[in-house]
């Protein structure tokens, strides 16, 4: 079993920026591929960016590629979501998930088994 516990979100103005972190607990965490998504207030949950086990595969959304960054620290059991030039469009609750998988990095919502309770991000315009 996995737990993920999501920090760092909060209320930034336009053009502002934030970093996520999601801490993972359990078993052999540094072995599972790790997600961000989010979801706005009556949208679908939307993919933002995995990366494999290993940091060397890394996967973004179009509407956030070249403006957000994934990240990981395995020592600290750590995944983190670097948001620069945020835009009011980036408000969402954000969560993090994760799958156990050295062969996969998911983009789908669908193929992963542990998620957080999710951080509030808010961008003022």
């Amino acid at each position: 079993q996995v737990q993920l516990v999501e920090s760092g979100g909060g209320l930034v103005q336009t053009g502002g920026s934030l970093r996520l972190s999601c801490a993972a607990s359990g078993r052999t965490v540094s072995i599972y591929a790790t997600g961000w998504f989010r979801q706005a207030p009556g949208k679908e949950r939307e993919f933002v960016a995995c990366t494999n086990w290993s940091a060397d595969i890394k996967y973004y959304g179009d509407s956030v590629r070249g403006r957000f960054s994934i990240s990981r620290d395995n020592a600290k059991n750590t995944v983190y979501l670097q948001m620069d030039s945020l835009k009011p469009e980036d408000t969402a609750v954000y969560y993090c998930a994760a799958r156990r998988s050295i062969t996969t990095t998911p983009r789908a919502a669908r193929e992963y088994e542990y998620w957080g309770q999710g951080t509030q991000v808010t961008v003022s315009s």
